[in-house]
């Protein structure tokens, strides 16, 4: 019986945590929009710009045969 007096306690002590994190959440606005981020992995945000290897900077391939060759 004496168990009780100190789970009831700690009981509303996790009942009163709960409710500030619930409270903290709606203050912040985490449930504004329940749907976005459910509908976000299905649509891409920006389409791709298709690969054009024809369309590369020649500068960046600044590398000789000779680099290449052992000595």
């Amino acid at each position: 019986m004496s168990v009780i007096y100190v789970l009831i306690p700690i009981a509303v002590l996790f009942v009163m945590i709960g409710l500030a994190i619930f409270f903290w959440a709606v203050k912040s606005k985490q449930f504004d929009d329940l749907d976005k981020q459910g509908f976000s992995i299905l649509f891409d945000d920006e389409p791709k710009a298709p690969a054009n290897t024809e369309l590369t900077d020649q500068s960046d391939n600044k590398t000789s045969n000779t680099d290449h060759e052992p000595r």
